[in-house]
């Protein structure tokens, strides 16, 4: 029983030491650092001043083509670091924004929508005089890419979908509806504990240590002087995944488009939905064939044994794959 103890006061210490780490990371992540620099586009939602950051990473011997990467719901941009380190090697400059209510961008309480948040980038890309681009979208970043790409078609050159959600409509099948209060009782009840069985459950097959970065982020968010507004904005983006799925549009998306899925994705917007439906749902070795067959002329590459995030678990295959597919269709 003293041995046990001991093991539960070290296991407890450490998860005591990583929260800490992340406590003063601020509201909009002011304290914690990006790998390239950030700058901020101004502009105005529904009578609010807000503030939407980027980066802009320029390639040393630019081949003259954009590539704009939007990102996962529980993500900064700044984890697509490997990402740009790889496509601006190839020459690609990179713009990687944080979606309005994320990261180091403005959170305000405001209707959120997909048509908004495309709106925003299309403001961005014009602010930066960039026409067109290849959108490359990862998990949520996957809803708001489809959703550019059909509003927005003439300024996409090829879109990437990366273990996209809205692959399926879970209401359409069944998944019971969860009030905004419900999606932020949970976000309240988030501890460091939570957080990071929910990562190692739900992304990634094989559990890497630099994957707790990631962890540690979305911690610090809970931890700010503005946790409550965080908490409720986390709250109502859960209510615009789950209420405006793209799945049912597929057919409309006009430009060259690449899914890449794990086999082993099983991500999904369930949490109130009974144990035998819950189960059938996030398959994505069948969603992504199913994706790739419903967008017209679409490519689907499939990564046996890989989960969430392959620009994370497979950088160089993933990296190699993606800069074969948009140096080919540029």
């Amino acid at each position: 029983m003293r041995i046990i103890a001991v093991l539960l006061l070290l296991i407890g210490t450490s998860l005591n030491t990583n929260a800490q780490k992340y406590d003063t990371l601020g509201a909009r992540l002011e304290n914690y650092s990006y790998p390239f620099a950030v700058s901020y586009m101004r502009t105005n939602v529904q009578q609010t001043p807000v503030e939407l950051a980027y980066m802009d990473v320029q390639a040393a011997r630019p081949n003259g083509s954009t590539v704009v990467l939007m990102h996962g719901k529980n993500f900064p941009s700044a984890y697509w670091k490997g990402t740009i380190d790889a496509l601006t090697g190839a020459g690609y400059r990179v713009i990687a924004p944080d979606a309005l209510g994320f990261g180091k961008s403005s959170k305000p309480m405001v209707q959120y929508s997909f048509s908004l948040l495309a709106d925003l980038t299309r403001q961005l890309l014009d602010t930066l005089n960039i026409d067109r681009a290849a959108i490359i979208g990862h998990s949520m970043g996957g809803m708001l890419a489809s959703r550019f790409a059909l509003s927005y078609p003439d300024r996409v050159t090829v879109l990437v979908l990366e273990d996209a959600l809205g692959l399926e409509d879970w209401r359409s099948k069944g998944v019971p509806y969860r009030k905004v209060d419900e999606w932020y009782a949970d976000e309240k009840k988030a501890s460091y504990g939570s957080i990071t069985q929910y990562h190692k459950t739900s992304y990634y097959p094989k559990w890497k240590p630099e994957y707790q970065e990631w962890i540690d982020v979305q911690y610090g968010m809970t931890r700010s002087r503005m946790a409550d507004n965080n908490a409720w904005v986390s709250a109502v983006t859960y209510d615009m995944i789950f209420n405006q799925p793209v799945v049912h549009e597929f057919a409309n998306i006009k430009v060259p488009t690449l899914v890449v899925v794990g086999t082993e994705d099983r991500t999904k917007l369930a949490r109130n939905a009974p144990g035998p439906l819950a189960e059938k749902l996030g398959d994505y070795r069948a969603l992504g064939k199913q994706a790739a067959n419903a967008i017209p002329g679409a490519k689907l590459i499939s990564y046996e044994g890989v989960g969430h995030l392959p620009h994370l678990e497979i950088p160089g295959r993933y990296h190699k794959d993606l800069i074969e597919f948009l140096d080919k269709k540029q």
